[in-house]
């Protein structure tokens, strides 16, 4: 391989011919060969947004002349249309701030905007990170992340399998079922009714994301190191946040308060805490799918399932629910990256949070296996989710808890009578109603109808 000299202000450093980075990307390249987790690609793209706003606020400011803003742009294009990738080679366990990974991006810019110019104008920390500091431009990278994959990758896959419900809602409208409560025999219910509730909690879900992107999208640019915005003009946070808005077409602001912005990460436990409440959600509507799908003969089997794929490495024939299993493993993982952006976020000390690389890195992945894991389940299961109509009209006639209805005319006391000597004589529940003298033949068909008890 071949390699150029490149020096920052520790000195002078081998750096691949091939790649754009300078020394301190080359330090924090080698001191910090741990795991395989990479800085997420979102944030990457998010630092191409972030120093192309900055580079057109400085501009405006009168700070960066035409021809370095138009160049710096120019190279931030780039980088979004993935031509510069394989030059953002960093740990994601590297520096708590991520000073490594924005300078990373200042010295990509810098050295390939030098390229462009065909001179030396472009400094990593002179013109690239003019009137920033790692310590802003690592939060605003993070809340246009977040607020990207949620609104942008995450939502439309909601609203996919919404509509794959509404849909399997119409198909099944008329057919009624058991109910269950605690995992036994309750009162009926259709079973559009129950493909409602399932399409309810996404809905709830997505309202609870979007209630969550106002936080994410107020931006701690232009605060600098510590807050006090030093070495950025005054309007610098300000101006910045309108461009980063009208290159992203998202609302983003400069949030009015940058000691808040540097140091708490609450406005991604929030909006990390919605995505765990959808994880939820999905965690329940896999296992409804699951369990009405168990058998074919031995368990429920009031739905059947698409055949995807052979279940069994020794039993022919079978077959398994592998995307309910795929989306609750999903469901797992979000809820352990919960608890990790908890605790990282709640470990800011003075006037910076340092943990904020796990936090991406976590968040990054829950929004991104959540919208995957919907899309699949919903392509792949979701919408071949067909009705036993046989097995479901067996059960709900078979029910005990038909007897419900019974409560108006025969009181609850004399319906638990029934309902227990139905049970132990393993007889009907209209059989029951008449040995007990409760009912007549005729008076218990009145009362007892399925199709009106939902």
């Amino acid at each position: 391989m071949e390699y150029r000299i490149e020096h920052d202000s520790m000195g002078e450093m081998k750096v691949p011919a091939d790649r754009y980075w300078g020394a301190q990307t080359q330090r924090s390249y080698q001191n910090f060969k741990i795991g395989t987790e990479k800085m997420p690609a979102e944030i990457i793209r998010a630092f191409a947004i972030l120093k192309k706003s900055a580079a057109v606020a400085n501009n405006r400011l009168g700070r960066l002349d035409d021809k370095r803003k138009d160049i710096i742009c120019q190279v931030c294009d780039e980088i979004l249309a993935g031509k510069l990738d394989g030059n953002f080679p960093l740990a994601l366990w590297q520096t708590g701030s991520g000073t490594q990974s924005n300078m990373n991006m200042n010295e990509v810019i810098a050295n390939r905007s030098n390229e462009i110019a065909g001179e030396k104008i472009f400094h990593p920390n002179d013109t690239v990170n003019m009137s920033q500091s790692s310590n802003d431009t690592f939060p605003t990278a993070l809340h246009i992340a977040s607020t990207l994959i949620i609104d942008d990758y995450l939502i439309p896959q909601i609203d996919h399998t919404i509509a794959a419900l509404k849909k399997l809602e119409k198909e099944n409208e008329g057919i009624i079922k058991s109910g269950r409560t605690h995992l036994q025999d309750a009162v009926p219910i259709a079973f559009s009714q129950e493909i409602s509730g399932w399409r309810g909690m996404l809905e709830k879900s997505k309202q609870q994301l979007q209630a969550a992107l106002p936080f994410t999208e107020e931006l701690a640019l232009g605060g600098t190191a510590v807050g006090t915005g030093l070495n950025a003009p005054k309007s610098f946070g300000e101006e910045a946040a309108k461009v980063v808005a009208s290159l992203t077409g998202k609302p983003f602001v400069s949030e009015d308060n940058k000691f808040h912005a540097l140091t708490s990460k609450d406005a991604v436990v929030f909006a990390h805490g919605a995505l765990k409440a959808l994880a939820a959600n999905c965690m329940k509507i896999a296992n409804d799918v699951r369990w009405l799908a168990c058998g074919p003969r031995c368990g429920l089997g009031e739905i059947t399932i698409p055949a995807n794929e052979p279940g069994s490495s020794i039993m022919p024939g079978k077959v398994n629910p592998t995307q309910c299993e795929a989306m609750t493993m999903v469901a797992v993982q979000v809820m352990g990256n919960d608890a990790a952006i908890g605790f990282a976020a709640s470990q800011g000390n003075f006037e910076l949070n340092v943990f904020m690389p796990v936090i991406a890195h976590n968040f990054m992945q829950s929004a991104r296996l959540l919208a995957d894991a919907l899309r699949s389940f919903t392509d792949n299961c979701l919408i071949g989710i067909k009705a036993n109509k046989e097995k479901m009209d067996y059960n709900v006639h078979n029910s005990l808890m038909l007897v419900t209805a019974l409560n108006p005319y025969i009181g609850y006391e004399n319906a638990a009578k029934a309902s227990n000597k139905a049970f132990r004589e393993n007889i009907s529940l209209k059989e029951a109603c008449v040995s007990l003298g409760f009912l007549t033949p005729e008076q218990f068909d009145e009362y007892v109808r399925p199709e009106k008890m939902v």
